[in-house]
């Protein structure tokens, strides 16, 4: 299949392509370039990450005491693995 750089550097997949695989806007793919120059495609999912120190999980930990309130669903899961960065 033959498809063209554009002057930004884009290359259009076929929308035949982009539906056989199930691919949607906002699709996040992965290129790799092996040796001999042969560039794959991946496609990935992309998570959301936050680095709190100590002193941050104790503050929201603090605050979750002192006032009940709402966070949004992912910030509720990505707490629950929440461990602090050493760096």
């Amino acid at each position: 299949m033959l498809v063209t750089i554009d002057k930004r550097g884009s290359i259009s997949l076929p929308a035949s392509v982009r539906k056989d695989l199930g691919f949607q806007p906002g699709t996040h793919l992965e290129l790799t370039v092996a040796p001999g120059g042969a560039i794959t495609l991946f496609p990935v999912e992309i998570y959301r990450s936050i680095k709190l120190s100590d002193a941050g999980i104790l503050k929201i930990k603090e605050a979750r005491k002192s006032e009940p309130a709402t966070f949004p669903e992912w910030f509720d899961k990505e707490f629950a693995d929440a461990g602090s960065d050493p760096e």
